[in-house]
């Protein structure tokens, strides 16, 4: 039976990743700052009938917390298959550049770039004793370069000086990551789910958690030809899902 971990997973669409990983048959870890409030969940989801998924506490902040999930998963599964960096914040909004306190992008930074990697190096070795390893980095369109340099994107004046560089940084990592893992059977993606309706953003998204999840999903569960260090958007405009970097 393949595992997977995703972090922050205990609501949004981390929450629903799981569900739909745990109908596909997977062992998941779902990952989550507060363990009660994660066990709490896994709780309510056997209630529901859903099965092989137990909560883990991850702070994504804290080495300690990575490394004590890391050790608890090697003891349990020898090994992990799959690897959902999802944990992320948005930070205080607006996030204007000249006005956003410094130390305010460095704690988005903290979570949604630095976690990531630090989660990813620490599992590093247990993901390489998988026959087909699997990164996903949950990103976002606001980390487009691209878009954002193009007046007529339709979020083009949805500018944040904490939130869209850190997602811009996790797409340059995930590049890197691809690259040097190029020879080995892992493949490594960004994935943007678009503009969903969570708690996140006050439910202000336009797509669902439903649709989000089986986006991430589809270009995490992959064959061993599936292209690695790319970056796929959900509900694109032109009808593909390769988005600009």
């Amino acid at each position: 039976m393949k595992s997977a971990l995703i972090t922050g997973a205990n609501r949004s669409i981390g929450l629903e990743i799981v569900k739909q990983l745990s109908k596909k048959g997977l062992f998941v870890y779902l990952g989550s700052r507060d363990l009660p409030k994660g066990e709490s969940v896994v709780n309510n989801l056997t209630k529901e009938g859903f099965k092989n998924i137990k909560a883990i506490e991850i702070d994504v902040t804290k080495e300690e917390s990575i490394f004590s999930a890391k050790n608890n998963i090697e003891k349990e599964q020898g090994k992990l298959d799959i690897l959902i960096n999802n944990a992320g914040i948005l930070g205080e909004v607006p996030q204007n550049s000249l006005d956003t306190k410094v130390e305010d992008i460095k704690e988005v930074f903290e979570t949604n770039f630095f976690g990531m990697i630090n989660v990813t190096q620490a599992f590093i070795e247990l993901l390489k004793k998988s026959d087909s390893p699997r990164i996903t980095n949950i990103s976002s369109g606001l980390g487009s370069l691209t878009a954002h340099s193009d007046p007529t994107w339709e979020y083009y004046d949805y500018k944040t000086a904490s939130y869209g560089p850190s997602k811009a940084a996790l797409n340059a990592y995930t590049i890197v990551l691809a690259y040097d893992l190029r020879d080995l059977p892992f493949k490594v993606n960004a994935i943007d789910p678009g503009y969903t309706a969570t708690d996140f953003n006050h439910h202000n998204g336009t797509g669902s958690v439903e649709s989000a999840a089986t986006f991430i999903i589809k270009h995490t569960l992959t064959d061993k030809d599936a292209p690695t260090g790319q970056f796929f958007s959900n509900h694109r405009n032109d009808g593909t899902e390769v988005s600009p970097w």
